[in-house]
C-alpha cells in the first residue's frame, strides 16, 4: 500500500507530462472552424458609405458566383497595416476581396482606407460585431476563403503574409476556379 501511494504522484506527473508534450505538438494558429464546406452564415450589413469603393454594405449572398476572400478588419487593428499590402496584390490579380469593418465606427473605417488604400470590392459595417459572431471571429484580422456556391473553403487568422498568399491561398484558389 506504501509503494502505491508513493507511485501515485509519480504516475500523474508522468501523465501531464504526456498530455503537455502531446499538446506542444499542435500549430496554435490551425484553430478549426466549424464554418469549413459549409455555407457562410446569412447577413445583410450597411456599408461605411463614402470610403473610395466602399458602397452600399453588401449580403453574404453577394459572395457568390466565383471564389473570393472576406477579410474582417478594423481601423483599430494593429497587424492590419501588416496584411494591406498583400491584400492589394490579391486584389490586383484579379481576386474579389470583400471588407468587413469589424466593432468600428465606419468614420474610422473610411479614414483608415483612404490612409492605406481601399482593396475591396465592397466594405460592411459589422459595427455590433454580430456578424463576426456568426463567422466564428476571435480577433482582427482574419480572411474567409469562399468558393463559388457561397461555402467557406478555409480560414485564415491573423495577417496573410506573402508566403502564405504564394503557398497556400492562391493555390487553393485556382482549384477552386477550376471546380466545376
Amino acid at each position: 500500500m506504501k509503494r502505491l501511494l508513493f507511485l501515485l504522484p509519480i504516475l500523474a506527473f508522468v501523465g501531464l507530462f504526456a498530455v503537455f508534450g502531446v499538446g506542444l505538438t499542435h500549430d496554435p494558429k490551425l484553430l478549426p472552424s466549424q464554418l469549413i464546406d459549409r455555407p457562410l452564415p446569412e447577413f445583410e450589413l450597411p456599408g461605411i458609405a463614402e470610403a473610395p469603393g466602399g458602397g452600399p454594405g453588401f449580403a453574404s449572398a453577394s459572395i457568390r458566383g466565383e471564389p473570393a476572400l472576406l477579410n474582417v478588419f478594423a481601423s483599430w487593428c494593429a497587424a492590419c497595416p501588416q496584411e494591406h499590402p498583400v491584400l492589394t496584390r490579391i486584389a490586383e490579380e484579379g481576386v474579389p476581396v470583400y471588407g468587413l469593418a469589424w466593432k468600428d465606427v465606419p468614420a474610422d473605417s473610411r479614414g483608415w482606407l483612404e490612409k492605406w488604400g481601399n482593396p475591396y470590392v465592397k466594405v460592411a459595417a459589422d459595427e455590433a460585431g454580430r456578424t463576426a459572431i456568426d463567422l466564428g471571429v476571435t480577433g482582427v484580422p482574419e480572411t474567409f476563403i469562399v468558393d463559388k456556391r457561397g461555402r467557406v473553403r478555409y480560414k485564415q487568422i491573423g495577417p496573410i503574409s506573402p508566403e502564405q498568399w504564394t503557398d497556400t491561398l492562391k493555390p487553393l484558389l485556382a482549384q477552386l476556379r477550376a471546380e466545376a
